[in-house]
């Protein structure tokens, strides 16, 4: 009893620092944020400003923001959001779990090479990979050229949702690939093999081994990438910058760096936070229900 009491003050003492961290960079600026959102405006200056006690917080433009999501102007651009992230994430797993599996399962000795390959973009900053993004779209960029070439004229740059929805798929991609390539790796290669000793076929075989025992990692990298990207504001703004096509980041930019009503964007924050909450909240609670039934 006394050895494990050590080792829990053991790793008590080693999970401090990150605790630590966690409370001045994120709670402390979250509280910062909510105080902001339930804040006042100062009837002089028109400004922001804070109501640091919980006790003085104020509800109307809460409330105000909230009628616009649900019945306003707001309503749109979070269905386009959902809609937008939907279509990213799955098409991410159209073109990312082909490439998962091959090297999980079929790259031999280049899987290492092609590892490196798959992490150099991460050497890249996010955003000149939107301008290298942006120099193939435009006018006269290598991919509209090549679209002319078969007597297709299409500005990708015109406030195009398939465009801002590509971007969205090309810069989170590699983060889908590589835990849908770590949960593939783990799979148990006696499983396959007894299915096929069993009678099935390549195809069968994947769709009821494959398939269903990389349903957690397929999960965990759906949540990767889906997270960021309903927050994101900069793939929007550098492959569109079009009203039409405006996300829930866009608004929240808008409103903190554009505008003298920072407590909206405060407040679109909030409820995009909780949205996330419940997705995450159905991760984990989905995630505990496959590990029973692996375990069972």
């Amino acid at each position: 009893m006394r050895r494990n009491s050590d080792g829990q003050w053991l790793w008590g003492l080693l999970a401090g620092p990150g605790t630590t961290w966690l409370l001045l960079l994120f709670a402390l600026p979250f509280y910062g944020l909510a105080c902001m959102a339930f804040g006042e405006i100062d009837p002089i200056f028109r400004n922001a400003v804070p109501a640091w006690n919980p006790l003085d917080w104020q509800f109307e433009n809460f409330g105000d923001v909230m009628h616009e999501i649900l019945f306003g102007s707001q309503r749109r651009v979070f269905v386009r959001t959902i809609l937008y992230v939907a279509s990213a994430v799955v098409l991410s797993f159209l073109v990312g779990y082909p490439v998962a599996y091959y090297l999980a399962r079929h790259a031999g000795r280049w899987r290492g090479l092609l590892l490196a390959l798959m992490i150099l973009p991460f050497w890249v900053n996010y955003l000149m990979r939107m301008l290298a993004w942006v120099n193939l779209l435009q006018v006269d960029g290598w991919a509209t050229r090549a679209f002319s070439a078969f007597g297709l004229q299409y500005n990708w740059l015109d406030g195009k949702a398939i465009t801002v929805v590509l971007g969205l798929v090309y810069g989170y991609v590699p983060f889908l690939v590589l835990p849908l390539y770590a949960s593939l790796e783990r799979l148990d290669v006696r499983l396959l093999e007894a299915a096929r000793d069993l009678g099935a076929r390549p195809g069968h075989a994947f769709r009821m081994v494959t398939m269903p025992l990389s349903r957690p990692g397929m999960m965990a990298a759906g949540v990767i990438i889906a997270l960021p990207m309903f927050g994101d504001y900069y793939t929007n703004d550098m492959l569109s910058r079009s009203p039409r096509t405006e996300m829930i980041g866009n608004q929240v930019d808008f409103y903190i760096n554009g505008t003298s009503q920072p407590q909206k964007g405060a407040v679109l924050v909030l409820v995009l936070s909780a949205m996330l909450v419940v997705f995450m909240s159905y991760y984990l609670v989905s995630t505990m229900r496959m590990q029973r039934e692996l375990q069972a």
